[in-house]
């Protein structure tokens, strides 16, 4: 596949999503598309999948991508951005919901993606899911710890949303 095809339906996908369209969105998706995401997130098919992104978006009423980079080589790009957004409704996942913080997050991000044909195949998403939560007020940060002495203590204690 031509690395300017990738490319095209990178920048379509990524205009849907920050134009919060996932119904043009899915349009640039195989029917058997797949996702992986942190916090143990594997779906697959259009729908599973469209409803990922539609979760964000719903949690995020402005979310947005800003890409940074994107790296192409045949049916591959690589993609690397910074998410912001703010937390107005619940964050649904398979680890479970994250009830709205009203609080405002800016994480880095990277993911891959696979086309076959013209369509995304696959989306792989790493981002830092320890620095969101802490953004959220729903993790300590580092610091917080450290001031608090408890620089052990929190890594032993399951992460509860309020």
């Amino acid at each position: 596949m031509a690395s300017s095809t990738v490319r095209t339906v990178f920048e379509k996908g990524t205009s849907a999503f920050n134009a919060h369209d996932v119904d043009a969105m899915a349009e640039t998706m195989t029917d058997d598309v797949s996702t992986r995401a942190p916090g143990g997130t594997e779906l697959s098919g259009k729908q599973a999948v469209k409803a990922f992104y539609k979760s964000w978006i719903d949690a995020f009423p402005d979310a947005h991508v800003d890409i940074k980079a994107v790296h192409v080589l045949d049916d591959v790009a690589v993609e690397e951005g910074v998410f912001t957004g703010t937390h107005r409704a619940t964050l649904k996942s398979p680890g479970g919901d994250l009830p709205a913080t009203g609080r405002n997050v800016s994480v880095e991000y990277i993911q891959v993606l696979r086309f076959r044909g013209d369509r995304v195949a696959s989306f792989h998403l790493v981002f830092d899911r320890a620095e969101m939560l802490e953004q959220l007020g729903l993790a300590p940060s580092p610091e917080a710890m450290a001031a608090s002495g408890r620089r052990g203590e929190a890594a032993a204690q399951p992460i509860q949303p309020h």
